[in-house]
């Protein structure tokens, strides 16, 4: 495997690439990190389900797509905010809001990650990784 510089951003543009080829699931180089955000997909209903498999010597993350109505994604968009160049850091009051509550924005924090929703709830702050819509 050659090195991505960010890893996140590799994930969320082989999402938005499958799911505008209307492919049924995606395979993703597995981290902790993009496991994490996987299962807030699925936590949220943007994707249908997330399992482990081998692709040869590497593990990876299988995302199975979920499409509604005539061939269009749950997943209207998505956006990569913090990045390695810009580090994207809110406080507990500075939280975003995505589409006004529509989308949802995940955080990296102190606890581990979670929807801005949830930070919000739990009054703690972090780094704003991305936003789904």
């Amino acid at each position: 495997m050659s090195g991505v510089t960010d890893p996140i951003a590799d994930m969320l543009t082989r999402v938005r690439n499958a799911g505008m080829a209307r492919h049924d699931s995606v395979l993703v180089p597995m981290s902790k990190t993009k496991q994490a955000v996987a299962d807030i997909l699925k936590d949220e209903g943007f994707i249908r389900d997330v399992d482990t498999v081998r692709s040869g010597q590497w593990r990876m993350l299988r995302l199975r797509l979920l499409y509604t109505g005539r061939a269009q994604t749950a997943i209207r968009g998505l956006k990569r905010v913090s990045r390695p160049g810009l580090r994207v850091y809110v406080g507990r009051d500075e939280i975003p809001r995505v589409y006004g509550g529509i989308g949802v924005a995940i955080l990296s924090t102190s606890q581990g990650l979670m929807t801005g929703q949830e930070a919000r709830n739990r009054g703690i702050g972090g780094e704003v990784l991305c936003y789904v819509w």
